[in-house]
This record gives C-alpha cells, sequence and structure tokens, in this order.
C-alpha cells in the first residue's frame, strides 16, 4: 500500500533533492512554489491508475513473448550476462522513451495529455510526478513493452526502472550541473529544462529520458551553449488542480480545441482559475 502511494519514495526524495536545490539553485525559487500542494495530489493519488495501465502493458508484453518471439531470440537475450541485459534495456527503454515522447508532443491529441505535465512553469524535483496517468501509461508502454517483449531479465528491467525513476527526479529537479562532454550522452537537467521551456526556440526539442544522444542522432536537441531557459510552461490557459488538469484532456477532446502540439503563440504561459 505505502509503495502503491509512494510515501516511501515522496519522503527520501524530499531528503534528497530539497538541500540539493537549496545548496545548487539553477535559479531563484522557493521550497512551497505556485502548484506544490497540486503536484501533491499526482504523487499520491497517480499511483493505482498507473500500477493498472503498467499491468495490461506488461501482460500484452508476455504474451507476446511467449507466443509470437522465436526460441533463438529468447535464448540469445537468456544468455546475455546482467551487465549486458541491463546496458541494452535502458538504451532500448529509453529509445521507447524518446519516440512515444515525440508522439505526445506531435499528434495534437497526445499533446492535450502532455500538456498537463507542461503546465508546470516552476521546476523543481517533484515537478517529475506532475503528469497525467495517460501520459505516464503511454511512455511506460513505449519504454516496457518491448523489454517484456523480447523477456529480458527482471533484474535487468528492475535496475532500468530504478534509474530511471531517480533520473526523472534529478532532470526536473532546480539544480545546476555542468556535464561537460557528457552532454552529448546523458539527459541533465539543464538538457531538459530546456525541454519545458515557453521560449519558441526550444519548443519540442530534447525528448529523450537518459540518453540525450538520441536527440543529437534525430535532431531535435536544442542546449544553447552559455544560456539557460527563462520561462516555463504552455500557451493555452490551463487548470492548476488535480482534478480539473485529470479532465481537462477530455474537455479539450470534446470541445475540439486546436491547440497546437509546436505551441506556436509567443506570449508568456497563462493559466486560468478554477
Amino acid at each position: 500500500m505505502d509503495e502503491l502511494f509512494g510515501l516511501s519514495r515522496f519522503l527520501l526524495t524530499l531528503l534528497i533533492f530539497v538541500p540539493i536545490e537549496r545548496l545548487f539553485a539553477a535559479r531563484p525559487q522557493k521550497i512551497f512554489r505556485r502548484g506544490l500542494l497540486t503536484d501533491m495530489a499526482f504523487q499520491f493519488v497517480n499511483g493505482w491508475m498507473i500500477m493498472i495501465g503498467v499491468i495490461a502493458v506488461v501482460a500484452m508484453a508476455i504474451v507476446i513473448n511467449r507466443s509470437v518471439l522465436p526460441l533463438a531470440v529468447k535464448q540469445a537475450i537468456d544468455g546475455l550476462p546482467y551487465l549486458v541485459q541491463a546496458v541494452l534495456v535502458i538504451l532500448i527503454g529509453d529509445l521507447g522513451v524518446y519516440w512515444t515522447h515525440r508522439i505526445l508532443h506531435v499528434v495534437p491529441a497526445m499533446w492535450q495529455i502532455h500538456a498537463v505535465h507542461h503546465a508546470v512553469e516552476e521546476l523543481d524535483w517533484l515537478a517529475a510526478v506532475h503528469q497525467h496517468p495517460l501520459d505516464v501509461i503511454f511512455m511506460k508502454a513505449g519504454s516496457l513493452f518491448p523489454l517484456f517483449a523480447l523477456g529480458f531479465s527482471t533484474e535487468a528491467i528492475g535496475t532500468y526502472i530504478l534509474v530511471y525513476s531517480w533520473q526523472a527526479y534529478l532532470v526536473h529537479a532546480n539544480v545546476r550541473l555542468n556535464y561537460g562532454l557528457l552532454r552529448y550522452v546523458l539527459v541533465s537537467p539543464e538538457f531538459h529544462h530546456w525541454h519545458h521551456s515557453s521560449e519558441k526556440e526550444a519548443r519540442d526539442k530534447n525528448f529523450a529520458g537518459m540518453i540525450s544522444f538520441y536527440d543529437w542522432l534525430f535532431g531535435s536537441v536544442y542546449l544553447p551553449k552559455g544560456q539557460k531557459p527563462k520561462t516555463f510552461g504552455v500557451d493555452n490557459p490551463m487548470p492548476s488542480n488535480y482534478l480539473a488538469l485529470l479532465v481537462y484532456p477530455f474537455i479539450a477532446w470534446a470541445s475540439n480545441k486546436k491547440t497546437t502540439p509546436n505551441r506556436a503563440r509567443d506570449e508568456r504561459p497563462t493559466r486560468c482559475a478554477d
């Protein structure tokens, strides 16, 4: 039950990231910033909905593994050492994250879901959980389905899930970290903060979750030297409370709201009252 609602993880990340953000802040920001209570609602309520979706995704992947995947492929993967499997799992999993994330941006109907995450205007570690459950499930389908379908070990997949979870908190955290040449390989907080920027040049860039090389490879990187993103969020008015954000995509679909996936308007993001 504790794992479902994420209480232990919340307390642990709180103890780790709050002091780090105080010591190495990328920009001045209060601990009790705007939207904090909404993000806590995402943290403690989303779990059971995401769990149901992930179970369905994994179940379908296991069916594919047992009924479709050639025996030779199964044996080849089973024969790989744990460390080799772990590296392959991270590479394959993050490639899935990259493309599902990119789809969430370029397909208008999917953007209505993902816009909930981009509605955050003050980034810190807890902004990582500010996601619609359908958003999380779709991205986990992109990353976990191929891993379970190919039959990688539970230890290797578990390692990937653990690393990715902590990476998600880190890249949203309000911290300054210089990755040096590693920025061409790994996603840093700076790299992902540009993804959340509302500035026109940065929009729909930096989709990778862990391996920034994918953005360099597919031409979607934006990491200007010596600059920092100034504003975050989306252009169209967004709700600010949890329940309103949950129903936002459905209302947008029903009203056929034409919010373009590249958020082409230049004005600063606005929010609507609930």
